[in-house]
């Protein structure tokens, strides 16, 4: 794409983010975004295509800044307070941009949800990896992944839909521990963790040795897994079973 389109397609979204968090998604039409970011209507349709794209485009530009925030996030000693502080920052973003939340988050049909939204599942399994690592993670992290994500989800959307002088802030705060505490144990004996907690940590290790190799076929001289696919696969069920 050449610089006059960058811009273009950048002040188009700049103009279209702007009806969204000043008037909501329902003011976000072909007509008032090419009209807000004084271009005609047939250049925005050249870029977008439509209504459906333009949101499709706005809830990436939302994850771009959602992960932005995400990234400045630096690890702490501590993996299980990294999680929470996470937790405090996704629900602090939905409340400061709301519109931008429910485009990203929620979904307006079954089973369709933004690419984007893959790197911040991404992303959080690599938080819960480090969780894992430590010994201190309970059930395997994708699941971890699922039961997080649907938590801090809807205690954020549900705090969106309230009236802001009725909300509940510590709603997030208990929701936030009593989920992370029933996910997690406190840290392990430096000499003795418990099996299912070596069996996750070696599980977590494993993943992170296949991300970092890519190897998805067969065994290649000096990588960092030696097992063929369905070795592995066989070696993770074993530990899932031993981490029940």
């Amino acid at each position: 794409m050449d610089d006059a389109k960058t811009r273009t397609r950048r002040q188009i979204l700049e103009a279209a983010a702007g009806l969204l968090e000043r008037e909501g998604a329902q003011a976000v039409s072909t007509r008032s975004v090419a009209a807000a970011a004084g271009i005609r209507a047939a250049s925005l349709y050249q870029l977008f295509g439509d209504k459906d794209a333009l949101l499709a485009a706005l809830a990436v530009h939302g994850f771009d800044l959602y992960l932005a925030e995400k990234h400045e996030l630096a690890p702490t000693g501590d993996p299980v307070q990294d999680l929470r502080r996470g937790w405090d920052l996704h629900v602090g973003f939905g409340l400061r941009h709301p519109a931008f939340y429910v485009l990203m988050f929620g979904t307006d049909r079954p089973g369709r949800r933004p690419p984007a939204a893959q790197e911040a599942h991404d992303l959080l399994l690599r938080f819960l990896n480090r969780v894992a690592d430590a010994g201190r993670l309970r059930v395997p992290a994708l699941t971890a992944a699922g039961l997080l994500h649907s938590g801090v989800t809807g205690v954020t959307l549900s705090l969106i839909g309230a009236p802001a002088a009725d909300r509940e802030p510590e709603i997030s705060a208990r929701m936030r521990d009593t989920l992370i505490g029933s996910l997690t144990t406190d840290p392990p004996p430096a000499t003795d963790p418990s099996l299912a907690a070596r069996a996750l940590a070696l599980d977590a290790a494993l993943t992170t040795a296949l991300d970092a190799t890519g190897a998805t076929e067969g065994v290649t001289e000096g990588a960092a897994v030696p097992l063929r696919p369905a070795e592995t696969a066989l070696l993770r069920d074993w530990l899932h079973q031993l981490a029940r």
